[in-house]
């Protein structure tokens, strides 16, 4: 059952950060299972299935990252993760367009959640592009949703040089090589609390017409 994480949570996730290596790590291997690790699980699990009670038809997937860092990466970051996420994403196969993911991620700075399009290719975003072009309307009214509030930010990176034109309700949306909403907050009284899940559900739900834009994305014509 998920009860919270503690301010050791957080000391971890900085102690590794600065201290990037094997020795430091398995000294505090059991803060890592007990105030991370085995948290992050239980939290995962309960929002797994809060949202399979929500939206079952989506068969929404669980994966919840683990610290060891992928050997291929390591000499760029060092041999554990300083931040970690879980996320619940529709399933893929093959070369399946990438869906829409909904993400929980803790790091020393904090913790966010939200929904992002990942790993999406030029192509993919090609094709998003289009949708735009050739129809914003279904856009238009979660752009000036977003807009009228402040818990959610959009991001992803953004090409040095336009697009193209769009109507600039939507040209922040039109103008990125990836697309995510971000909910960013430093650690607070709901952070030790239970009272965290329902913080995360509550966003999740709200960012639920995010999720369906992204997902009719598969009905569109692939890009040649």
């Amino acid at each position: 059952m998920f009860e919270g994480f503690s301010e050791q949570t957080i000391d971890f996730l900085w102690g590794i950060r600065l201290n990037n290596d094997r020795s430091w790590f398995l000294e505090h291997k059991s803060v890592y299972q007990t105030q991370v690790y085995e948290p992050m699980k239980a939290l995962g699990a309960e929002l797994a299935e809060e949202m399979e009670r929500l939206y079952p038809r989506e068969g929404l997937r669980l994966k919840v990252a683990r610290i060891y860092r992928d050997v291929r990466r390591v000499k760029y970051g060092g041999l554990y993760k300083d931040h970690l996420w879980l996320s619940l994403r529709m399933p893929t196969e093959g070369n399946i367009p990438p869906k829409p993911t909904f993400y929980f991620e803790l790091s020393p700075e904090g913790y966010e959640y939200g929904m992002g399009y990942y790993c999406a290719r030029p192509v993919d975003m090609e094709q998003y592009r289009r949708r735009i072009l050739r129809d914003p309307k279904p856009l238009e009214p979660l752009a000036r949703k977003l807009n009228r509030q402040d818990r959610f930010h959009l991001e992803g990176q953004e090409y040095k040089r336009s697009k193209g034109t769009v109507d600039p309700l939507l040209q922040s949306w039109f103008d990125r090589k990836s697309v995510s909403l971000v909910s960013f907050h430093q650690p607070n009284e709901r952070f030790t609390t239970p009272e965290l899940k329902e913080e995360i559900l509550e966003g999740f739900r709200w960012l639920r017409p995010y999720f369906n834009y992204f997902k009719a994305m598969e009905q569109e014509p692939p890009v040649l």
